[in-house]
């Protein structure tokens, strides 16, 4: 075992103020500095320890995420996300970083390294579509009754029973109340309760309702990546029901630069949480072929 290996782990947490938002961050481990966009809360959760010993990770709230003192009729736009995630680079004392978004998140990663690009040394997308347009939805959809096994569609099946009423119960939660009880779409074991990951998120819906319901259903992220040189590592997860499957990203391969993907055989939605020791070792992998 290495001096690094058996060194403890530090982690630094604070806030930055943007408006009247408070954007968490926590920053754990050492190494190349890797900007984790979403909440500062949940993602620590879902990447592993031993990963901190190879990379610095900066997780950051977004204001989807952040705790406001309230404004009436905030911006929540991706240009101000996008803008808030350079306020906290910047504050931070970072110069080049590798910038990574899961899910939805991965539109952000992208999109930011398009407008940002002098601060971003690499981009990794995790279990995200090309878009959350109709037409990659429906080849989703057609994924999920043509390749989804009986127990799966059951236990979704009895997720949406109560999903109403777990809605009704906390309105004000019901991004996460759709993530939880999605979970025969996006885990690998559709059996596991993610609930726990979800403990003490705190989340704005008008952010999620526009950004996931409008922006990220009219994306185009073909648009600029004629002038994207940054290396992009995509990770996508076999048996994931929540994102338009690899197929789809076929028509999109051209106009990047230099396009790695990777599909984790035994994951869904959360390949670095599901799969950590083979996910670890390709990003490892992957950023040390790409300096």
């Amino acid at each position: 075992m290495s001096h690094l290996e058996q060194m403890p782990l530090t982690i630094e947490r604070g806030t930055i103020q943007s408006g009247s938002f408070s954007l968490g961050y926590s920053i754990e481990g050492a190494g190349t500095p890797v900007l984790v966009i979403g909440s500062a809360v949940y993602y620590p959760r879902v990447f592993s320890q031993d990963l901190r010993r190879s990379l610095k990770l900066i997780f950051a709230d977004h204001r989807g995420f952040a705790p406001s003192s309230g404004e009436e009729n905030p911006d929540y736009s991706l240009e101000r996300v996008l803008a808030d995630i350079d306020l906290v680079r910047s504050r931070l004392g970072l110069d080049k970083i590798v910038i990574l978004g899961h899910s939805g998140h991965g539109y952000m990663a992208l999109e930011y390294a398009k407008a940002y690009p002098q601060h971003v040394s690499h981009v990794v997308m995790l279990a995200t579509g090309p878009s959350h347009s109709a037409a990659h939805m429906a080849v989703l959809e057609r994924s999920w009754q043509e390749a989804a096994c009986p127990e799966r569609k059951a236990r979704l099946d009895a997720d949406m029973a109560t999903l109403g009423a777990a809605i009704a119960a906390t309105p004000e939660r019901r991004f996460i109340a759709y993530c939880v009880k999605m979970g025969a779409r996006s885990w690998f074991d559709h059996t596991f309760d993610a609930g726990p990951l979800w403990d003490g998120v705190h989340v704005n819906m008008p952010l999620f309702d526009f950004m996931w319901g409008e922006v990220f259903r009219d994306i185009d992220i073909a648009k600029g990546l004629d002038k994207l040189n940054a290396p992009v590592f995509l990770g996508l997860g076999r048996f994931d029901y929540l994102v338009a499957p690899s197929p789809t990203w076929d028509a999109y391969r051209p106009h990047f630069h230099d396009l790695t993907v990777r599909i984790f055989d035994k994951s869904s939605h959360t390949p670095q949480f599901e799969e950590s020791d083979v996910f670890d070792s390709e990003l490892l992998g992957w950023l040390s072929s790409r300096q």
